[in-house]
């Protein structure tokens, strides 16, 4: 992919729906008794994974024009013994989520994932889900698939999650609906709520005391209307680029604005950024804005543990960002965070330095020295679409032309991207 020089970006845009609220409106629309409509649903690989999935079990569901979906749910309790194995694909989210549903079920499921993934931990998630009575066993003592799950009576737990395990939470939640007593999940900072909200959206009770969060049984789930807001870890791009190049003024319509996903605008705004939430809104238990936009002098901020889980997916597009920015940015306390154990943070940070950016990686995060201009050269996405996204936004800025190889990670999750960027 060629990126060339930009001096102006203007206009309106919108992104695709939230990949991490689509897998949930599934999942819960699933467990629902009646008709679940949504709107705006990202119709990706992943996603798709948790339809055929949910089919398996003989839940009805529809897809329409214009990004719908229709679930006919099988009510809490209504979900039948898949007649073959469940594949969640490439997507750990739809895995988690899964085994959280089908420990509390009543017959035996098999889940596995494609070829590629098979070879991933599945992670600390089948331990905390054992901790409750789920019977479920896999390669590994459960950390590879294919693993199966058996019947088994659930009881509510209480436990503490590490920072970097905070993903195991909804499966915790979804669990905690078919179990006895209260299940408590306790974490140190606040993380992605939209389990939480639409779970109580479909009539659960779920309730956040803090940092504190508990899930217990209920009589039943009921249909409603979705509709699903912009992805902000897609918006971030656009965000990001406006922030940057020359002139630049836009609208991003229709993002959600979750207060546990917005820290990559907190950090941008610290860091002098003009960016401002237009019509305000609560859309199917979510908060929705329109984000307007324009050209910053963006300076160095400090982005620590605390912070790290409400950008974690934004981390490679800040880090462009701290590349141009006066002053020397730092990240600390993401030793223990997936993105840093498994190279992706050196991986962006050696494609960035290649066009000029000056990265140090540590043992506990980086240390970016900003610069004033990158030049343009040949960089290569590793087959990250979130690298290929952040570097194509570090070319429209470059001196000289950039050349992205292995792009086509962009085509499966947002295909279209460039023709988004190209009309500003």
């Amino acid at each position: 992919m060629l990126i060339e020089n930009r001096n102006r970006l203007r206009g309106e845009i919108t992104v695709p729906g939230d990949k991490s609220i689509s897998h949930r409106a599934i999942v819960i629309g699933a467990l629902a008794s009646g008709t679940t409509e949504i709107d705006n649903f990202l119709l990706g690989e992943d996603c798709i994974s948790t339809i055929d999935c949910f089919r398996r079990m003989q839940v009805g569901i529809e897809i329409l024009q214009n990004n719908r979906v229709r679930v006919n749910g099988r009510g809490l309790y209504g979900l039948k013994a898949p007649s073959s194995v469940l594949n969640s694909g490439r997507s750990g989210t739809a895995l988690r989520l899964l085994l959280g549903v089908l420990c509390g079920q009543p017959f035996t499921s098999g889940v596995i994932r494609n070829e590629f993934s098979m070879k991933k931990p599945v992670g600390k998630v089948v331990h905390y889900l054992r901790r409750m009575g789920a019977n479920i066993s896999g390669r590994e003592d459960g950390n590879l698939c294919p693993l199966t799950i058996s019947p088994s009576r659930l009881k509510g737990t209480e436990c503490v999650l590490p920072i970097h395990e905070m993903h195991i939470k909804s499966p915790l939640l979804l669990a905690g609906l078919y179990s006895e007593g209260e299940t408590t999940v306790n974490e140190p900072v606040r993380s992605r709520n939209h389990t939480e909200l639409m779970l109580n959206y479909f009539g659960a009770d779920i309730r956040e005391e803090g940092h504190c969060v508990k899930s217990h049984s209920v009589e039943n789930l009921y249909a409603q209307k979705v509709s699903i807001p912009g992805d902000i870890s897609m918006a971030a791009y656009f965000i990001t680029a406006a922030l940057l190049v020359p002139n630049s003024d836009i609208v991003i319509k229709d993002v959600g604005v979750n207060p546990t996903r917005i820290g990559i605008l907190n950090v941008y705004k610290q860091m002098g950024a003009k960016i401002e939430l237009l019509n305000e809104r609560t859309v199917s238990g979510e908060r929705v804005a329109d984000i307007h936009v324009m050209t910053s002098g963006l300076k160095s901020a400090k982005i620590n543990q605390q912070l790290v889980p409400s950008l974690i997916d934004e981390l490679p597009v800040i880090i462009v960002a701290a590349a141009l920015a006066e002053g020397t940015t730092e990240i600390t306390g993401l030793s223990g965070f997936k993105v840093k154990q498994s190279g992706k943070l050196k991986a962006i940070s050696m494609e960035l330095a290649k066009m000029g950016a000056k990265i140090v990686e540590n043992e506990d995060g980086l240390v970016i020295e900003g610069r004033k201009s990158l030049r343009g050269t040949v960089v290569d996405s590793n087959n990250n679409h979130s690298h290929a996204m952040a570097l194509s936004i570090a070319g429209l800025v470059a001196e000289e032309e950039t050349t992205i190889r292995k792009t086509h990670s962009v085509d499966i999750v947002y295909p279209t991207f460039y023709e988004t960027l190209n009309k500003l």
